[in-house]
């Protein structure tokens, strides 16, 4: 199959499923921007290119990783009914971009919301955060919005002081949301939609967002998630299953995940959708994706449930990232050309490249009958960039899951200081029997 993948920004994971696609046989061309900090990421190791309308005619599948770009543009192409394209639309993508939109579609839907308000301006906001004397979560509103702009609030004047802050700063880029703060458990659920509906198989699954271990420092998108397959969810029936026939009516071909807090009654109160692939829960589906990793999605675009993931079993990635992310003030020839060694068969299945090339690096060889142990510059895998890899493991239980994504961190040699979070997964240790009080995660095992 020709394997065309729309990326724009380059980033995140899908390096990992174009070599998955290209080790099944498939032939695959990459699409994104290339700019001084992407040009080398996938060289020497995939086919890129930086136009993806080249070939628009040659491809047989096309898979989005994002919905911020082309997305008018793509939807003529969709219009015109040939190939096939797994990825958001305009509408769709409003979704999750749009916060009002967003929480419009699940009132819509008769799925109850925290209270919320769109402002569009900072003096607005900071004058209704001292009126109302309360915390919010203050989440952006737009396209390509900065990940620094969410915040949940601790007290008031914690977020009177950052919507001053990043007023002061000029942050302002379009409208954005303060909504109720709600306490409890976080847990998220995801599915894969075609013309027929919904995929059997629910992805439940947990992010660890900010940076540090204890959930502490920026947040960055997820250093880490937990998630697992399965037919039936409790969650889902609540949150996800109301939207199915509108998706259908759009004619939606991709993943689509809500994010959710449940309380201390059992009520799931869904926060944001995710219209795309999340990353690092991609790279991590893929450890549990039976045969092929690209034909399901053909299936999926063709209204068909091929079964592609094993059910059950819980998954656990880790991501391993160079200093100084995820600031990416470190000049490129600091986080670009460091080796990535100790790849044996057993731990490369487990190991989803990010930003990384085809290179070469001093390595160690080995003493032998003629010869003494020293040092000799030979090829191997490289960084391209400071996000360089997602680690998986898979088993019965989070902790047997997690041990074995550790395991392949500390197999995988990296120079130059890497860093991962050490505590992915734990959190659940209290959490999931909280949730499975109210008749969620059922039968999983911490």
């Amino acid at each position: 199959m020709k394997l065309l993948l729309i990326d724009h920004f380059g980033g995140d994971g899908m390096l990992d499923f174009a070599m998955r696609a290209k080790a099944d046989g498939h032939d695959v061309i990459w699409h994104f921007k290339k700019t001084d900090r992407t040009k080398n990421f996938g060289r020497g190791l995939v086919r890129t290119t930086d136009d993806w309308r080249d070939h628009k005619r040659w491809a047989d599948l096309v898979v989005l990783s994002d919905n911020t770009k082309y997305l008018r543009e793509l939807d003529a192409w969709r219009a015109a009914g040939s190939p096939p394209i797994v990825g958001a639309s305009v509408e769709t993508a409003a979704w999750e971009l749009d916060r009002k939109t967003g929480q419009e579609t699940f009132k819509k839907a008769g799925i109850a919301v925290p209270p919320f308000r769109e402002f569009s301006r900072y003096d607005d906001a900071i004058a209704y955060v001292k009126k109302e004397g309360r915390a919010f979560v203050s989440k952006p509103s737009y396209d390509e919005a900065d990940k620094s702009l969410s915040y949940v609030s601790k007290s008031p004047a914690d977020l009177v002081y950052m919507l001053e802050r990043w007023k002061r700063a000029q942050k302002l880029k379009g409208a954005f949301i303060l909504q109720e703060k709600v306490s409890g458990c976080e847990m998220a659920v995801g599915a894969w939609c075609g013309p027929h509906g919904f995929n059997s198989a629910v992805c439940e699954n947990w992010e660890f967002k900010s940076l540090m271990a204890g959930d502490k420092g920026p947040n960055v998108g997820e250093m880490g998630t937990v998630l697992r397959f399965v037919t039936r969810s409790k969650l889902f029936d609540r949150v996800l299953k109301p939207l199915e026939d509108r998706l259908v009516r759009l004619k939606y071909v991709g993943y689509v995940d809500v994010n959710c807090i449940i309380d201390e009654d059992g009520e799931p109160w869904p926060l944001e959708f995710t219209m795309r692939m999340g990353w690092p829960t991609f790279n991590i589906q893929q450890a549990l994706v039976k045969g092929d990793h690209v034909e399901w999605l053909a299936c999926l675009s063709e209204g068909r449930d091929s079964k592609p993931f094993s059910l059950n079993s819980l998954a656990v990635g880790v991501v391993m990232a160079l200093p100084e992310f995820p600031y990416g003030k470190t000049p490129m020839e600091n986080v670009t050309g460091v080796p990535i060694l100790g790849l044996t068969p057993s731990v490369k299945q487990h190991v989803h490249l990010c930003e990384a090339q085809q290179g070469q690096a001093p390595q160690d060889t080995p003493s032998g009958p003629n010869s003494s142990p020293g040092v000799e510059t030979r090829p191997c895998l490289t960084t391209a960039g400071d996000y360089v890899l997602v680690a998986s493991g898979v088993g019965d239980s989070v902790r047997s899951a997690r041990t074995k994504a550790y395991r392949v961190l500390e197999k995988v040699k990296v120079p130059a200081s890497p860093m991962w979070r050490v505590d992915i997964g734990m959190r659940l240790k209290k959490q999931l029997p909280q949730i499975q009080s109210s008749g969620y995660a059922s039968n999983m095992l911490f």
